[in-house]
């Protein structure tokens, strides 16, 4: 268990400055053969014509290059439990304004109440697999407010707690959908992130028994970012978009790259009004095998 002074801890303001320097210039240097160049040319012969550098030299300079900004990277301001793949995606983001504000305010949240999910949940969904490696977004608002229930996955609870009412609606659709497909007896949704499956809540942590109490502390930015990063450097994305909320948040989707499915959302007051029938998960997995890629096993939880 991370203890609540971890997450605020993470954040110090007097390295911040320098180690957003740091990186800046070595991705600069990245860019720049010259400068790559110049690193291993000995000052006093850089008047000298400078020979070609051999294919080994070149690789031997972009891996120190990139173990470089590996380290400079890992000792920002990365929160407890952030997947590393995800965190060179997004490790802008970890050096915002906002992002301190917010992550100062789920502190002093945890401290006076009784925060959901745990410290060392809130970003499972960056665990399961790289981020290159997603394949279909399903896009939540935020967690379980109850206890055992939130573990960083959309739609997902712990075991054995019992699949609540929406997620209880999903499988009634996949049992209609998906040829094979039994209700698993639980509503633990790790087998399908592990499989590409972003099972992503636009706020992150809630406070116990009040939902969407942390709304508008600066999850949804963070979040939006993850979508903004997902549509403009992957292709062929299927992101399934339930209900008013969700469609909002996927507006900025660049539906060119990627594939959108919409629909009202699974939950007991509107899954009759077209969520049932929707066919959303067959579908998706013929437009992932359409962009070349492997369908995902939904009877594998």
């Amino acid at each position: 268990m991370i203890g609540q002074k971890t997450i605020h801890s993470f954040f110090s303001p007097v390295s911040k400055k320098r180690i957003s320097k740091d990186i800046n210039e070595a991705e600069e240097d990245a860019k720049d053969p010259k400068k790559l160049r110049s690193s291993v040319v000995e000052p006093e012969a850089s008047s000298l014509p400078l020979a070609p550098l051999s294919p080994e030299q070149l690789d031997r300079i972009a891996r120190n290059k990139r173990a470089a900004l590996e380290k400079l990277h890992s000792s920002a301001q990365t929160p407890p439990g952030f997947g590393r793949s995800w965190r060179e995606g997004l490790s802008g983001e970890f050096g915002k304004p906002y992002f301190k504000k917010l992550m100062d305010f789920v502190s002093e949240e945890r401290k006076r109440h009784i925060v959901y999910p745990p410290a060392e949940h809130v970003f499972t969904w960056t665990q399961m697999c790289d981020i290159q490696d997603v394949k279909v977004v399903i896009l939540g608002q935020d967690p379980y407010h109850g206890p055992n229930q939130a573990h960083g996955l959309c739609f997902s609870v712990k075991r054995p707690v019992p699949p609540p009412p929406s997620l209880g609606n999903m499988y009634k659709e996949l049992v209609t959908d998906i040829e094979g497909f039994q209700h698993p007896g639980h509503g633990d949704l790790t087998g399908w992130s592990k499989q590409g499956v972003l099972l992503l809540n636009a706020v992150l942590t809630v406070r116990a028994h009040q939902a969407n109490s942390h709304k508008d502390q600066g999850w949804e930015t963070f979040t939006d970012a993850v979508v903004h990063w997902l549509s403009n450097n992957l292709e062929g994305l299927v992101f399934m978009l339930w209900g008013s909320y969700a469609q909002k948040k996927g507006a900025a989707i660049n539906r060119k790259r990627h594939h959108v499915l919409q629909a009202v959302h699974p939950s007991p007051l509107s899954a009759h009004r077209g969520f049932f029938g929707c066919r959303h998960f067959s579908k998706a997995n013929e437009l992932l095998i359409k962009s070349g890629k492997s369908p995902v096993n939904w009877k594998a939880l």
